[in-house]
């Protein structure tokens, strides 16, 4: 969930390019491009499709590969198929057997976006000569957000969830997940945005099936959301019977010029 997990498996490798997928509808929303002033007013017929992936340099590698592999990710926001983007160095994992060091977190008004930037050749082109090289694992989740609505600025703090749930649960057990971290929202005022769903690239998760992102005004938040141990001990207790494992990361997204770093 949110909070820092107990224990957390490490994740095999995974596919950076998702497969194509029926579209689904939400109600209407309102999201803010890059430059956090211009409303782009979505229809009932519209989504916001999260994408977030999380890499795992390897240890060798020169500094200057790992700044070719953000800024190439980075430059990726001209294609103007994305609502956001940011790539850089995780802030922490939540987990000592996590070894994560990176991530990419994007939005797109439809899958049908997501998949467009997958496949567009400048997107090829840095998967190919910026990133295979120099990692060892990564992991990949996408899904139908039901909370984004603005795009985080740069200093917000974000904190990524995926859980795995038990095997064999029913529809009714999904939904008593997806409304229990919906609730957290409610009970940490300082988190600006909570975006939640479902996985629709199963695929490429290894079993991990619901997902979550916490916008937050800064790093300082994340510590706070962690240090009120009565909520986050009740919040655990409602669903701990209901899931296997969780990956939880922490990252704040950097101005733009410190994008290469």
């Amino acid at each position: 969930m949110l909070f820092a997990p107990a224990r957390t498996r490490l994740i095999p490798s995974l596919s950076l390019f998702p497969h194509k997928q029926p579209i689904f509808r939400r109600p209407n929303s309102v999201v803010y491009r890059r430059n956090h002033q211009t409303p782009i007013v979505m229809s009932a017929g519209d989504q916001i499709v999260e994408h977030v992936v999380l890499f795992k340099v390897k240890p060798d590698v020169d500094s200057s590969k790992v700044a070719a592999m953000i800024n190439g990710l980075n430059a990726l926001n001209s294609l103007n198929l994305t609502v956001h983007l940011t790539a850089g160095q995780l802030l922490r994992s939540r987990s000592s057997s996590l070894t994560f060091t990176h991530m990419l977190h994007s939005r797109y008004k439809s899958k049908t976006d997501l998949q467009t930037y997958a496949a567009h050749p400048e997107h090829v082109r840095v998967v190919t000569e910026n990133i295979r090289p120099i990692i060892d694992d990564l992991m990949a989740v996408d899904w139908l957000s039901t909370g984004a609505s603005v795009v985080p600025k740069p200093g917000s703090a974000l904190r990524v969830s995926f859980l795995k749930l038990k095997e064999n649960l029913g529809e009714n057990e999904k939904s008593r997940v997806l409304e229990v971290i919906g609730e957290i929202k409610d009970q940490f005022p300082a988190i600006e945005e909570l975006s939640v769903g479902e996985n629709f690239s199963h695929d490429r998760a290894k079993g991990y099936t619901i997902a979550s992102v916490a916008v937050l005004p800064g790093s300082g938040d994340l510590e706070a959301l962690d240090s009120n141990e009565e909520i986050v001990k009740l919040q655990k207790e409602k669903v701990k019977d209901l899931i296997d494992s969780v990956v939880v990361v922490d990252y704040v997204i950097p101005p733009p010029q410190a994008a290469n770093l």
